[in-house]
């Protein structure tokens, strides 16, 4: 049974269809890099997942039981949920919102539990500083320390490189990987894809509304691919330290497409 699943999803938003029949699973122990380009549905496919945004046909699945059965409490004790949105409202210390990612345990656990997410994401020296004194950088370390001290079976994060360095980047996505091979099930929206073919299990590529691939990330970004879906005349070269994209440029248009 997958731990995320989405069968013949189909969803509207402001009149437009951003999903489009979308059907896709994510397993226990897999992380699974969800790309394509802006307004393409990613975050449509998590917010889904997340039961937050409601189908107009199909189901979202959240540890085999439809999300649109489950409370509040019971979709977050089954996932963990990471938006792009990196605004907090109050100015509360990193180690207090690190703790909101484990709301149901007692005052202590869940102060440990956000202590220990903190360092796992290399942000302990923030435990006592303000969410609104940090960098972008920094705040966006805590949010996703917040989303890591849950126990939840599944993990989903939307964009969670976006505007980090190139250290932290990787920093992030090596603990994401970590998760998967503790157990955990982990959806992770991506915008680069040398980074999503090296760390991933399984890349699913997304285009308007719709999957157009999925499988092993070489497989499933191929030349054709990134040409079709990104508009990128390249090919993939092992690089010392994984696949990288050769030769990437703009395609040229398709005449009568």
């Amino acid at each position: 049974m997958s731990a995320l699943a989405l069968e013949s999803a189909t969803a509207r938003l402001g009149g437009r269809t951003v999903l489009d029949g979308v059907s896709l699973a994510v397993g226990t122990g897999e992380l699974v890099a969800l790309v394509g380009p802006n307004g393409a549905g990613k975050s449509s496919v998590i917010r889904a997942l997340a039961g937050l945004l409601p189908l107009s046909g199909g189901r979202a699945l959240l540890g085999g039981e439809d999300v649109a059965g489950l409370s509040a409490r019971e979709r977050a004790a089954r996932a963990a949920y990471l938006p792009q949105e990196r605004r907090i409202a109050w100015n509360l210390p990193a180690l207090e919102v690190a703790a909101l990612g484990a709301p149901f345990l007692a005052a202590d656990d869940s102060l440990a539990r956000g202590r220990g997410a903190l360092e796992e994401v290399e942000a302990g020296h923030l435990a006592d500083r303000g969410v609104a004194e940090m960098s972008g950088g920094e705040r966006a370390r805590v949010l996703l320390a917040r989303a890591l001290a849950t126990d939840a079976g599944a993990l989903m994060v939307d964009e969670p490189i976006a505007g980090l360095d190139p250290e932290a980047q990787l920093m992030v996505l090596e603990r994401l990987r970590a998760r998967a091979g503790a157990g955990q099930a982990v959806l992770a929206s991506l915008h680069d894809l040398p980074l999503a073919a090296r760390f991933a299990d399984r890349v699913i590529v997304l285009d308007g509304g719709a999957v157009a691939a999925d499988g092993p990330p070489l497989a499933a970004l191929t030349p054709d691919v990134l040409r079709e879906v990104f508009g990128l005349a390249a090919r993939w070269v092992e690089g010392p330290d994984g696949p990288l994209l050769s030769a990437g440029r703009r395609a040229p248009a398709v005449q009568g497409a």
